[in-house]
C-alpha cells in the first residue's frame, strides 16, 4: 500500500535553489560549522580566510607585496595590491557560482581558490558586503545584503593602487552572537606570513612578517626545548622543517598551497611514513613508527596545481591529489624525504646521534608498558567497565566520523551530572564519560600511568587517541566539571593529563570547557540563565521586580530538561589553547606543581565567587 508521502511526491516536490538560496540554506557544506567564535575552525574565521586566500593567490603570482586588515567589533575589511578583478567581471566574480580567475591555470598557477566558490559564500552569508576592485587608475564597486545586489557603481577614475578591497559584516541571523577573537585570526595570518616569504599583513595596524619560513613557524609553536636543532629541507615546490622534543605526542602542521589543513590528508601521511622510512634505512633497524615520530614538532608545505580537498573548507587533501611533475604525491614526497634528509643525516652526524637516542628511549618505555597495557585493558573488558564508563553516540564514532564538527565527548564527574548530561543530550552526536572522583595529577609521572591507572586507560579508549589525531573518535573532547574549587580541581587534573601525555589533542584545538549557567532569573513569562554576575544583574533588571533567583552550585542541580538548552547549538564552549610563549612544562608545574600563594590567588580570582572559599592543595 502507497504512503500518504508518496501520494505527495510530485514535480511541485522538486526545487531548485540560485546560489545565495543554496549557501544559506547549507552554510556548513561550505564554511564548515557555524559557532559563535570561539572556536579557531568557526566559519566567522572561514569567511575572513577565504577572501585572504585571493589576495595570497595575487602575491604568489608577483603581485602585491602588501594585505592589510581591519577587524572593528563585527565588520571585516581586507585590501591587497594584486592586480584587482578586472572591472567589467567584479559583481560577476562575488555573485555567480563558478565564475572567476582560478580556472585560468595560466592566471592563477597552484592557488587554493579553485571552484569559484570562497567569495560567493561570504556574500551570501553576510548582511553586509562591499568590493572594490582598483585597476590602472579606475574603480569598480559593488555592494550587496545577504547576497542580494544592492549597488552597481560604474567605472571611475581613482588615484588609487591596483589591488581588491572586500568588507564584510557576517549575517547576524546565521552566526548568532558571534564574535572574532582576534588570536585566532592573528595565527592564522602569521601562517600565511610563514609560507609566504616576503609577504606583509597589517592586522589593526600590526604587521606580520617572516623571513625563513617554517623554521619561524615551528620556533614560534614549539612550547619545549627541541633535542637537535630544527632540520630544514626546500626544494622547488615542498617544504620541510622538524625537531623532536621530550614531550610525548606527534605535532603537525601542514599545509597545500598556503591552506593550513587542519586535518591533514595524503601530503602528510606521506610526510609520516617517509620519516619512518628514511630512518629505518639510515639506521638499519625495523623500528616502531611510534617510536621514531614520538616528541616530533614538524611542519610541511607543499605547492600542487589543482589540489582535490575533501570539503569545500579545504582543510583535508584528498588522495586523487598529484605532484607537480605528474608521479603520484606519495611518491613524490617520499623520494624527496628519503633523499634530502638522508643526506643531512650523513652530514651532520651528532644530530642522527641524538634522534637515535630519542627512538630507542621511546621503544624502551613502549615495551616497558606493553604488558601494562594488555592487563588494564583485559581487566576492563572483563569487568565491562568500559560500557559503565562511556555512554557512547549512536553512531558510535570512528576516526572517519571525527571528521563530522558535531561529534562531541562529554567528561562529566558524579552521577547526577552525567545522567542529566546523558538525558538531555543528542544521542546521535554526544557521548558522555562519567569520572569517579577526582582523577590523579600526573604531572611529572612516565606513560606507564595511562595503563596502571584504570580511569585514564578507560579514557584513553573512549577518546581514540592512543594511535594519534588520526584515531581520535570525537571532534571535540569538552570538560564539562562545576563551576566551584573542586569543579576547577578536576578541570586542571584533566587538562594536566591531555597536556602531558597527549598534547597534540590541546594544540590542535579539540579540547573544550562546558561554560554553565551560575544563574537561573525568572518570572512567571520568562527565564533568563545567565553565566556572570553582570548577566544576572541585567536579567533583574529586565524581568522587573523581585524575579526568582536561583544559583546553580553544581551541574547536578540542572535538571535534564533544561541542560538541554546548555549543550544544543547554542552551546557556550571555551576552546583550551596553550599561548605561543608558554611552555607547556612551565605551565603544569605552575598550576600542578608545589603549591604555592600566587597560584590559590589565581584560582580564587578566576572562580569569581561571591565568597573566597578555602582552597585545597592541588598536588
Amino acid at each position: 500500500m502507497a504512503t500518504k508521502s508518496a501520494h505527495n511526491y510530485t514535480e511541485a516536490s522538486i526545487q531548485s535553489l540560485d546560489w545565495r538560496e543554496h549557501i544559506r540554506l547549507r552554510p556548513g557544506m561550505y564554511i564548515g560549522k557555524l559557532g559563535d567564535g570561539s572556536s579557531r575552525d568557526d566559519g566567522i574565521y572561514v569567511l575572513i580566510k577565504e577572501v585572504i586566500d585571493n589576495s595570497i593567490d595575487e602575491f604568489t603570482m608577483g603581485y602585491g607585496k602588501k594585505i592589510i586588515i581591519e577587524i572593528s567589533e563585527n565588520k571585516v575589511s581586507i585590501r591587497d595590491y594584486g592586480r584587482g578583478i578586472p572591472l567589467g567581471k567584479v559583481i560577476d566574480c562575488v555573485s555567480k557560482i563558478n565564475t572567476g580567475g582560478k580556472y585560468d591555470s595560466s592566471a592563477f598557477q597552484k592557488s587554493v581558490g579553485l571552484n569559484g566558490v570562497g567569495t560567493k559564500a561570504v556574500n551570501a552569508l553576510s548582511e553586509f558586503f562591499r568590493v572594490q576592485s582598483f585597476r590602472d587608475k579606475k574603480t569598480v564597486i559593488g555592494e550587496f545584503e545577504r547576497g542580494k545586489q544592492k549597488l552597481h557603481q560604474r567605472e571611475r577614475p581613482t588615484q588609487e593602487s591596483n589591488g581588491t578591497l572586500i568588507e564584510f559584516i557576517p549575517d547576524s541571523a546565521i552566526f548568532k552572537k558571534f564574535r572574532f577573537d582576534l588570536e585566532f585570526v592573528e595565527r592564522m595570518i602569521q601562517n600565511y606570513t610563514f609560507l609566504n616569504v616576503g609577504l606583509s599583513v597589517f592586522l589593526n595596524g600590526k604587521e606580520f612578517k617572516s623571513e625563513n619560513g617554517l623554521i619561524d613557524l615551528l620556533k614560534s609553536h614549539i612550547t619545549e626545548e627541541s633535542l637537535y636543532p630544527i632540520i630544514h629541507l626546500k626544494d622547488k615546490d615542498i617544504e620541510v622543517a622538524f625537531t623532536h622534543s621530550t614531550s610525548y605526542g606527534e605535532d603537525y602542521y601542514s599545509f597545500v598551497n598556503g591552506q593550513h589543513t587542519t586535518q591533514g590528508g595524503t601530503h602528510l601521511s606521506a610526510f609520516r611514513e617517509a620519516i619512518v622510512k628514511t630512518a629505518r634505512e639510515f639506521f638499519k633497524k625495523d623500528f616502531d613508527p611510534g617510536d621514531v615520530r614520538e616528541g616530533i614538532e614538524a611542519a610541511i608545505s607543499i605547492r600542487i596545481q589543482e589540489p582535490v580537498f575533501e570539503s569545500q573548507t579545504k582543510t583535508k587533501l584528498g588522495s586523487q591529489a598529484t605532484a607537480p611533475d605528474g608521479p603520484s604525491l606519495r611518491n613524490w614526497i617520499n623520494d624527496f624525504i628519503k633523499k634530502e634528509l638522508d643526506n643531512y643525516l650523513h652530514k651532520n652526524p651528532a644530530i642522527a646521534d641524538t634522534w637515535l637516542k630519542k627512538i630507542q628511549q621511546s621503544e624502551k618505555e613502549r615495551k616497558e608498558i606493553a604488558g601494562i597495557k594488555k592487563l588494564a585493558n583485559e581487566r576492563a573488558k572483563k569487568a565491562n567497565l568500559h560500557n559503565k564508563k562511556l555512554r557512547d553516540c549512536r553512531a558510535h564514532f570512528n576516526s572517519k566520523h571525527a571528521q563530522r564538527m558535531d561529534s562531541t565527548l562529554f567528561i562529566t564527574e558524579g552521577d547526577s551530572a552525567s545522567g542529566s548530561i546523558t538525558i538531555a543530550r543528542d544521542v546521535n552526536t554526544q557521548a558522555v564519560f562519567s569520572l569517579r572522583g577526582k582523577p590523579l595529577n600526573c604531572f611529572g609521572l612516565t606513560k606507564k600511568v595511562v595503563y596502571e591507572n584504570e580511569e585514564f586507560n578507560l579514557l584513553v579508549n573512549a577518546v581514540g587517541i592512543e594511535g594519534g589525531l588520526d584515531e581520535l573518535r570525537y571532534n571535540r573532547i569538552v570538560i564539562a566539571t562545576d563551576a566551584d574549587v573542586d569543579g576547577m580541581h578536576i578541570r586542571l587534573l584533566l587538562l594536566t593529563f591531555f597536556l602531558q601525555f597527549f598534547p597534540e589533542l590541546v594544540k590542535a584545538g579539540h579540547v573544550y570547557i562546558l561554560q554553565t549557567p551560575l544563574f537561573r532569573v525568572r518570572n512567571k513569562k520568562e527565564t533568563r540563565y545567565c553565566y556572570s554576575d553582570m548577566e544576572r544583574d541585567e536579567a533583574i533588571q529586565n524581568l522587573g521586580p523581585k524575579p526568582e533567583i536561583t544559583r546553580f552550585k553544581g551541574l547536578g542541580e540542572i535538571s535534564p530538561n533544561e541542560f538541554k538548552a546548555f549543550i544544543g547549538d547554542e552551546m557556550r564552549l571555551e576552546n583550551v589553547t596553550v599561548e605561543r610563549e608558554s611552555s607547556v612544562i612551565q605551565l603544569l608545574n605552575y598550576y600542578m606543581g608545589k603549591n604555592t600563594p600566587e597560584r590559590q590567588e589565581h584560582i580564587i580570582r578566576e572562580l569569581r565567587l561571591d565568597e573566597e572559599p578555602e582552597v585545597e592543595e592541588l598536588v
